[in-house]
């Protein structure tokens, strides 16, 4: 493995495409500590403080994934979240509307058309956004009594706007440039620098809260440290596993005459991946159980109905986990059902004059498939709400009193994590193989991933 990063640096076209996405990674991390005009970033760092103590709220996970961007509410406070939201959306649109399916088929021209109401559609979500955040900041009473905005009124409104959709609209041009001229999957990759950036600030809290030099301050023992060391590593080669892990399913190809050439039969796999929704499945899912959480939180607490919220989500106990796996279950047969179908992949096979062994082509084969996918996404599923509660059972188990290192062992952060750096090495990969380098894993290499 080592010797293959070295063999990385000495391919000069791909050295260079290295330093250009680590440069854009540096602007795309400078940019967020540029504030927003007429913001009390100090005052707004407390609430941040005050509010994260009582449990993960929605703000709370776009925080992460803007790297803290949103707690100083730098010009990147939005991030690239309404660029990947936009890319779901129009995902799921895809495959419902047969408008834009057709647009889909067109090949380059309709991808570049649905990339550019993918724009769009990114450009309004960040006005609506900043008008809610301007709107949000505007009113002390969110604040429990704490001024935010120094000077209020429509000029700070509409530059606020104007601040944060330019913000994500750079970002969106920082992926483009990264996809284009450098290495990996460019906003895959802002969202993982965003995250890593706060793993020393988890380390910190860990290491404060083990206090190795007074033992009487001592929140964690040794042996759970340890514990969470061994399991770290334990949920990073599970992770890895179900990453890569597929049911290939054997297509069987006839022989075939065209004109004077011949082709003989052959035998090929449909890969069917356990964790075919990804992230996405516990994006969704997490968006939708932390809202009420996020509105507890901004509402006073006076309220019977705001109390049992908080109670009941802020506090991670059964009836949050519960809510939580089925929401991820349902997202993960949801997002499956609008992105494989059974009935068009039969009938390509069939045109195409392929069959799986032992299965009638047409309707019989695309049942086949569905049972099969089915199947395998339940598998898939369970082992995203594993991964997704880690967390919260970590918390439970071993007393951890912070989520923000809890999240460090599990969670949506080390799905991310790990995804990324695995669509990162297979690129790199396959740049070394194109120049007869040996890759990563010697004798084998990486699966590519959706």
């Amino acid at each position: 493995m080592f010797q293959a990063l070295i063999n990385v640096f000495k391919i000069e076209e791909l050295r260079k495409k290295i330093l250009i996405t680590l440069s854009l990674l540096i602007v795309y991390r400078v940019g967020c500590y540029v504030p927003t005009p007429g913001i009390d970033t100090f005052a707004l760092s407390q609430y941040f403080a005050r509010i994260e103590k009582s449990g993960q709220t929605l703000l709370g996970i776009m925080n992460l994934f803007t790297g803290g961007a949103l707690t100083r509410l730098s010009i990147f406070a939005l991030g690239i979240m309404p660029y990947i939201s936009s890319s779901i959306i129009m995902q799921l649109l895809t495959a419902v509307v047969p408008a834009l399916e057709k647009i889909a088929k067109e090949g380059k021209a309709g991808y570049e058309k649905i990339n550019q109401y993918t724009r769009y559609l990114t450009l309004f979500l960040c006005i609506i956004q900043g008008l809610f955040l301007a709107l949000w900041l505007s009113n002390d009473n969110s604040f429990q009594g704490i001024r935010i905005v120094p000077d209020k009124g429509l000029l700070f409104i509409v530059t606020t706007i104007l601040t944060l959709t330019a913000g994500t609209v750079f970002i969106m041009w920082l992926g483009e440039q990264i996809q284009e001229r450098g290495i990996g999957n460019g906003m895959s990759l802002i969202i993982t620098t965003g995250i890593v950036s706060r793993i020393p600030i988890s380390l910190q809290q860990l290491w404060l809260l083990y206090s190795p030099f007074d033992a009487s301050k001592r929140q964690i023992q040794t042996f759970t440290v340890i514990t969470l060391i061994i399991l770290w590593f334990l949920v990073i080669m599970g992770v890895v596993l179900f990453s890569q892990g597929q049911r290939r399913i054997p297509i069987q190809h006839g022989k075939r005459v065209v004109g004077n050439r011949v082709s003989m039969a052959q035998t090929t796999y449909l890969p069917i991946r356990v964790d075919m929704a990804g992230v996405i499945a516990i994006i969704f899912a997490q968006s939708v159980i932390v809202a009420p959480a996020t509105m507890a939180a901004l509402l006073p607490a006076k309220i019977g109905f705001v109390r049992f919220l908080q109670s009941m989500l802020q506090e991670r106990g059964l009836a949050y986990n519960l809510l939580y796996i089925g929401l991820i279950m349902f997202f993960m047969y949801f997002y499956t059902a609008m992105t494989f179908n059974p009935l068009e992949i039969s009938n390509h096979l069939k045109k195409s004059g392929g069959f799986i062994p032992g299965i009638r082509p047409g309707t019989p084969t695309a049942s086949y498939l569905d049972f099969v996918a089915t199947r395998i996404v339940f598998v898939g599923a369970v082992y995203v709400c594993g991964i997704a509660i880690l967390p919260n059972a970590i918390m439970h188990i071993f007393k951890v009193p912070s989520y923000d290192i809890a999240s460090f062992f599990g969670g949506t952060t080390l799905l991310i994590l790990v995804g990324v750096v695995l669509d990162t090495m297979k690129q790199l990969e396959g740049q070394l193989f194109i120049r007869h380098y040996e890759g990563f894993i010697k004798g084998g290499s990486l699966r590519g991933r959706k």
